[in-house]
């Protein structure tokens, strides 16, 4: 039984709990989340006159604060505990507290009679089943590791290497006897035929690399290294090679976890980069603010010119420049015949400030061209993703002469693609989910069916299971993307047990403690998004034309509303018109809140400013919903809104001139999977307030730089923005404040330059891994490919036919 159950019916607060589940009894609904939970135990304690005390500190309080569910039946109660992070248990309590566990299978068919969609006569729904898979690789034990897997991984290789070593030494000559570029062999040559051979002949060489002058240039040696048995790729000068040298003999006599990383993070065996993001217009001009584009287009396009930077220094350092290598980075995206006014009909296009990174597009094949020649929702391109991969394998192919080294997969579409093609091609590939729709929807999975002719959810879900199971490794921003908070559930860890009714019951879906799961947040483009402080970097012009765009600006066709007194600091939030981005609950929270119109503007940069413009039904809804709000609480005169499309530059100096106004960034989003315009706000020294649900809650440290809201909370929001308005006014120094530590924050831990540098080691670490351990996968992603051809691709199948009549 549950500790925390047990410790209620031990004690005096037995008729508590009684009284509690009496409480439930009387609820409408029959299936309780947390905060409904704590809601009717907030009334219970009310009502029954408990002492404040009671409220937090019994055991009673400590059982209702850990349960995250609870599903009432005839026969009594399904609570739902979460004891600690990542891990869940499962309890029948009955109306006279009889209590017994209950199974995942169990707890699955209450959720699927719940909704009205279990019929036994029927038979069993299928169990999906990963845990199995798991068993041959090492797992975390303490959840507050999730998250720093390749820690794990490396003690775990460099504990093989220890125990075994004669059979892990083979595997390590293999695997650094395999590298090449463009057919040059690197670090090794056949001069060297053994394990115990590379051994003795490493510390020949590091004999003889310490007798030269520390910083003499490879090229100087090279013929003598090559004598020996050693190629290109040991670094650039004598001091580099001696010391690459060194790690591996240590790793050979005495193996460690840092020197194995160390180790593996120096070998050149990673030139060749896919990223893949098929949706969405994916472009450098004229994309932003158009539906599925965003924060991922500029996360997608920064990765890239940055990885392609930190390639070519790590070729320059590994002493391949004699060897012309030329590190190529390409982004994987849809080529779109109708692209209105962007460049997305082109099929190749060089990133912006690139030596050799480049957006290739691939079309969908020809179908129905109302759909394949336009753009189409990130919801609709599931039935396409096959054949796009089989085509946009043979155009990778071409373009890289061979087979990439990595393949980056971005959200759901982009990393199913990504699989595909690893699969294929059989290269160490890497997923990145940026957002998972399951979290943003609440019950969709539950409901999934009224939900599947909008979402097609069923389609999603089943790719994200296949997608996170058969990566080799997972990139997050934040730790509770992966497995939450203490109060709330991650967007991965709600895969790890869940029911699609009359589709399938997930009993295991992700396994939260692999090693495969590794936060690597994204930085800011620094090119773009520099503190306003720095006029030095500023364009005069560009500045006038932006603070007159903001603030004063008649007569434009893409901005609605004049402001009455444009002196009043600025309230500002930039983000697309949709549900879960909530610019519309701002204007509420601004328009309920007189004394905040009193001391601020409220300026949103935000979509188009009429329903016509938009091709996106629930842009539509929400450009509605924001004229209604303007027009409910009189706030003409008070707000700024501005559908325009910025330029990177243009966006950059639009929190610079917020800034300049003393202003303030609000980011109000129901649920924010990271939030980069939260670090482009305070790398531009905007205090910013964001919403606490989501990695908001990494990047700010409360009421150091930063500050959390409750979007859901439109009162206590307003108040906290208020009583940071006060400050200012009271200590004018308070604003430029939390304005330099919002700068340091991002400085000292958001760069891309981190980034790169952190997400090639991981890669080159899990190649190694996938290399020693691949036989072992194969059971897996055979269990992969068969859900794929019997559950996602029948389902993909049947949303193209509907497509026919589109």
């Amino acid at each position: 039984m549950s500790e925390l159950i047990q410790a209620v019916l031990e004690s005096e607060e037995k008729n508590d709990l009684r009284s509690f589940l009496s409480e439930l009894r009387h609820q409408d609904k029959k299936y309780l989340l947390r905060n409904d939970i704590l809601n009717v135990y907030s009334e219970y304690c009310t009502n029954y006159q408990k002492p404040e005390h009671f409220s937090a500190s019994s055991s009673l309080g400590k059982l209702i604060y850990y349960t995250q569910e609870i599903i009432q039946d005839i026969s009594g109660f399904c609570f739902i505990i979460r004891p600690k992070i990542a891990t869940q248990e499962v309890y029948r309590l009955t109306d006279d507290l009889n209590v017994e566990p209950m199974s995942v299978q169990e707890l699955l068919d209450l959720r699927d009679r719940l909704v009205n969609r279990f019929h036994p006569n029927e038979g069993d729904l299928l169990e999906l089943d990963f845990g199995p898979f798991y068993d041959y690789s090492p797992v975390l034990r303490d959840p507050k590791n999730i998250g720093k897997g390749v820690q794990l991984l490396n003690r775990y290789l460099s504990s093989k290497l220890f125990q075994d070593p004669k059979q892990w030494q083979e595997s390590l000559f293999i695997f650094l006897s395999l590298h090449q570029y463009n057919g040059i062999q690197l670090l090794i040559n056949n001069r060297i035929q053994s394990q115990q051979q590379l051994s003795q002949q490493i510390k020949a060489a590091i004999a003889f690399v310490s007798s030269l002058p520390s910083q003499q240039p490879y090229e100087e040696f090279r013929f003598q290294l090559q004598t020996m048995g050693f190629e290109p790729g040991w670094g650039n000068t004598a001091a580099r090679v001696q010391e690459s040298l060194e790690m591996l003999d240590q790793l050979i006599d005495s193996p460690d976890p840092q020197t194995l990383e160390a180790f593996i993070s120096r070998i050149p065996m990673i030139f060749r980069i896919v990223l893949v993001s098929p949706h969405g217009w994916f472009g450098q001009e004229g994309v932003l603010g158009r539906p599925d584009t965003g924060g991922q287009v500029v996360y997608v396009l920064d990765q890239a010119r940055n990885l392609e930077k930190q390639l070519e220094e790590d070729a320059v350092l590994a002493g391949l420049e004699g060897l012309n290598v030329q590190p190529k980075v390409i982004i994987l995206t849809r080529l779109i015949p109708n692209s209105e006014d962007t460049l997305c009909n082109q099929r190749l296009e060089k990133v912006h400030g690139t030596e050799n990174a480049w957006i290739l597009r691939v079309p969908l094949r020809e179908f129905n061209p109302n759909m394949t020649q336009n753009w189409i929702s990130r919801f609709e391109l599931w039935p396409y993703l096959e054949t796009y991969a089989i085509d946009a394998e043979k155009e990778i192919l071409a373009e890289f002469q061979g087979r990439p080294d990595l393949i980056v997969g971005n959200y759901s579409d982009g990393n199913l693609v990504a699989f595909l093609l690893a699969r294929r091609l059989d290269v160490t590939h890497c997923i990145i989910a940026h957002a998972l729709e399951k979290s943003k929807y609440l019950f969709s999975n539950l409901y999934w069916q009224d939900l599947e002719d909008k979402y097609h959810f069923s389609l999603q879900f089943t790719a994200d299971l296949l997608v996170m199971n058969a990566a080799n490794f997972i990139i997050s921003s934040t730790y509770q993307e992966i497995v939450g908070t203490p109060d709330s559930i991650g967007q991965y860890e709600s895969y790890k047990c869940f029911t699609m009714p009359d589709l399938y019951h997930v009993v295991n879906g992700i396994e939260l403690f692999s090693p495969k799961f590794n936060v690597v947040p994204p930085g800011v483009n620094e090119n773009y998004f520099f503190p306003y402080t720095r006029s030095e970097d500023r364009v005069e012009s560009d500045r006038r034309r932006i603070e007159e765009m903001l603030f004063t600006l008649e007569d434009s066709a893409q901005i609605f509303g004049k402001l009455d007194d444009p002196s009043k600091r600025p309230l500002f939030s930039m983000a697309r018109l949709d549900r879960i981005k909530n610019l519309t609950g701002l204007a509420e929270c601004f328009g309920q809140s007189q004394e905040l119109q009193d001391h601020c503007n409220l300026i949103l940069v935000a979509g188009k400013l009429r329903v016509e413009e938009s091709t996106d039904n629930e842009e539509r809804e929400e450009i509605v919903k924001l004229y209604r709000i303007i027009e409910q609480y009189n706030l003409q005169g008070k707000i700024r809104w501005l559908g325009v499309r910025l330029s990177k530059t243009d966006s950059g100096e639009v929190y610079r001139v917020i800034a300049d106004h003393q202003g303030i960034f609000v980011q109000p989003a129901l649920f924010e999977a990271f939030g980069l315009t939260i670090l482009e706000a305070m790398i531009s020294g905007l205090p910013t307030f964001a919403t606490q649900f989501g990695g908001p809650l990494e990047i700010i440290q409360d009421q150091v730089n930063g500050f959390y809201i409750n979007p859901t909370h439109l009162e206590e929001t307003a108040t906290k923005i208020l009583n940071f308005v006060s400050k200012c006014e009271q200590n004018p120094n308070y604003w430029y404040e939390i304005s330099q530590q919002a700068i340091n924050r991002v400085y000292s831990t958001y760069t891309w330059k981190i980034h790169s540098n952190k997400l090639l080691s991981l890669a080159r670490i899990y190649g190694f891994w996938n290399f020693i351990s691949k036989q072992n996968r194969e059971d897996l992603l055979r269990y992969i490919e068969a859900l794929f051809y019997l559950i996602y691709k029948p389902r993909a199948q049947q949303l193209l036919e509907q497509h026919k009549y589109r």
